[in-house]
């Protein structure tokens, strides 16, 4: 795989570019955009970069985090507060961001988007009020395991650290046997639209489009 160097802004505007071009989201259509990544990697900064670019060519955007669509504590800790495959699998409400966020953007849909549905500090809902996308509007997902639930992305961009990368800037290393699970089950490097190689986060670079 080979990658180029280039700034996060000049990716954002890239992306930008090639998603306000795309004939995918013609007419009365939606696209959605898949940041994906660890924690460690700047997926939430590069999210909002790509909204900032996407806002001066006068496309509307809602960024979701799913950090924001995690399971109730009393579901993610079924097994204890520190098992990988849990939260490999079981800790973001897949269902739900297929409810109210995927469904609403459907062909024929409302477009009205829920931006957040639990808090996992008060561990309670956020009761966030609807957020209505117009036509023609972009939704940017970010957070990690994007890839593999047959979310219906227009474009997908995985942020990519080397193991050893990852393991040097991952806070709870007990969650690196998930990314591990993840490489060897979905192969995100392969499956994305674009690769990011992110292990210092001040040089990136990345496959280009494959689209």
């Amino acid at each position: 795989m080979r990658y180029e160097a280039i700034t996060w802004a000049r990716l954002a505007e890239t992306l930008a570019g090639h998603l306000d071009a795309s004939g995918t989201g013609a007419g009365d259509a939606w696209l959605k955009v898949a940041v994906d990544g660890p924690p460690a990697a700047p997926g939430g900064e590069l999210a909002g970069l790509l909204a900032e670019a996407l806002r001066t060519r006068g496309r509307a955007v809602h960024v979701v985090s799913t950090g924001g669509f995690l399971r109730p504590a009393s579901l993610r800790y079924e097994y204890g507060k520190q098992d990988p495959d849990a939260y490999y699998s079981g800790w973001t409400d897949t269902g739900a961001l297929w409810r109210e966020v995927f469904g609403p953007l459907e062909p024929g849909g409302t477009g009205r988007v829920l931006p957040d549905l639990w808090d996992p500090v008060t561990d309670r809902a956020t009761r966030s009020p609807y957020v209505t996308l117009p036509p023609r509007g972009v939704l940017v997902l970010h957070g990690p395991f994007l890839l593999g639930h047959w979310f219906p992305f227009d474009l997908s961009v995985h942020l990519r650290l080397s193991p050893a990368a990852l393991a040097r800037r991952t806070e709870e290393s007990w969650t690196l046997p998930a990314f591990a699970r993840y490489e060897t089950e979905v192969g995100p490097a392969e499956a994305a639209d674009a690769v990011v190689r992110a292990d210092d986060p001040r040089h990136p670079a990345w496959t280009g489009l494959r689209t």
